[in-house]
């Protein structure tokens, strides 16, 4: 696979094969397909002031004019939202991580199953220690850098990790996979590097390498969960919304991220859970699964 051949997914939704309409795409195969681009890449792009800068401007009033170009040219259902009127978000920055009617999302019922933390494209691993390729062959997790704490790291060294890449295409708050009491938010700072597979096939390491805050949930039967909420190129802020020590239900908000695209990666210690056989496909195929909050993700094994 060629680090700049098209997105392939599969919609579990819809059961049909697409190709990702990228947001910024030529930018993206320019900073990250040549030396002059890397060169910017490293001198700016990946640096924070420039995140700050364009989310400065995702915030001014005048930003709020983007919003209905957005909807029209990705085709966004406004009957999800739970404000459904363009012209009621002040910012472009206030529609980006915009609420959705509950009814949009429904979540599993069944109480031996996990699901989905977020909207977004799916990559499932059952053991991260078997794992060949990560986006490209021959790359695998650090997990102990992922999660930025080598002795909780340890814990999921062989256990099971899903990864879910959100686009700015994409709702972009992200809620509790399994039911539970979550501890507080542990920042580990970092660069915002993209998290699109433009430049991740070049280099997995960039999920560890940039800015990133993770929450461990005590699961009762699901163990210890690891959720890490990792930022990128142009989402400086990733916002938690849950009360740290106050019992989730699965399903409940955990936060959302401001403009761009970013990524979540949730981890189960191993033995504890068995992933849904398309999230399994998605990992060994490397073809992403585009698939909804809520949705399943695998049940207790």
């Amino acid at each position: 696979m060629n680090a700049d051949d098209p997105i392939h997914l599969h919609n579990r939704h819809t059961g049909g094969e697409e190709i990702e309409k990228v947001y910024g795409e030529a930018w993206l195969k320019r900073i990250y397909g040549n030396p002059l681009g890397q060169l910017t890449l490293h001198a700016a792009a990946k640096r924070s002031f420039v995140s700050k800068f364009y989310g400065w401007t995702a915030d001014r009033p005048s930003s709020a004019k983007r919003v209905k170009p957005f909807i029209r040219d990705f085709g966004l259902d406004v009957s999800e939202f739970a404000d459904p009127n363009p012209d009621s978000y002040k910012t472009f920055n206030e529609f980006f991580y915009r609420k959705l009617k509950p009814s949009a999302r429904p979540v599993d019922p069944r109480p031996e199953m996990a699901v989905l933390p977020a909207d977004g494209r799916h990559l499932g691993f059952q053991d991260a220690s078997s794992v060949k390729g990560i986006f490209a062959k021959g790359q695998s997790f650090d997990i102990p850098a992922l999660v930025g704490d080598r002795a909780l790291g340890e814990r999921y060294l062989k256990g099971t990790v899903v990864c879910s890449r959100l686009c700015p295409v994409d709702y972009h708050r992200f809620h509790f996979p399994v039911a539970g009491t979550p501890g507080e938010a542990v920042l580990t700072n970092g660069w915002l590097y993209s998290v699109n597979p433009i430049a991740l096939r070049r280099n997995v390491a960039y999920l560890w390498e940039n800015k990133r805050q993770r929450v461990t949930l005590d699961a009762g039967p699901f163990g210890l969960v690891t959720i890490v909420a990792i930022g990128a190129t142009n989402v400086g802020t990733i916002i938690e919304t849950y009360r740290p020590g106050v019992p989730v239900a699965k399903g409940d908000e955990k936060g959302y991220f401001r403009f761009g695209g970013s990524f979540l990666a949730t981890l189960f210690e191993p033995g504890r859970i068995r992933l849904e056989a398309d999230l399994v496909q998605a990992g060994e195929s490397g073809v992403e699964l585009y698939a909804k909050v809520g949705s399943p993700l695998g049940r207790l094994a």
